[in-house]
């Protein structure tokens, strides 16, 4: 499987959606310090099932969501979604199926996380 898009929505630093197509061949985040490239990697790494607040540079998973700035308002929701690329079919089995696999984890202030396969709850 490889990675083919990454959607990011009120995550730290992210407040509107942000989308990263990841192309075949090396990809690299280049930008100053503080812009978020950091951010970028822990938003892939908490889709993927990420859970000590610890490791995301935070004292509590709800640190993900966006907490506003000077200028925008703070957000109750944070979404990252992962388009996976199946055309070798390295997945588990109930998913051979498909060609393209989307993983999604979304997280609501005082709600907790939910994970969803191909828009489809999961349990994690």
């Amino acid at each position: 499987m490889k990675f083919k898009q990454l959607d990011i929505t009120g995550f730290k630093s992210f407040s509107d959606k942000t989308s990263f197509l990841i192309e075949n061949g090396l990809t690299g985040i280049v930008g100053p310090n503080g812009c978020g490239k950091s951010n970028i990697v822990e938003a892939l790494r908490w889709c993927m099932g990420e859970n000590s607040a610890k490791s995301m540079r935070g004292s509590g998973m709800e640190d993900v969501i966006f907490s506003g700035t000077s200028n925008r308002s703070s957000k109750n929701i944070s979404e990252v979604s992962l388009l996976l690329d199946n055309q070798s079919k390295e997945c588990p089995a109930q998913y051979k199926e498909f060609d393209e696999i989307t993983v999604r984890r979304k997280i609501e202030k005082d709600k907790g996380s939910k994970y969803y396969v191909n828009d489809k709850e999961v349990r994690a």
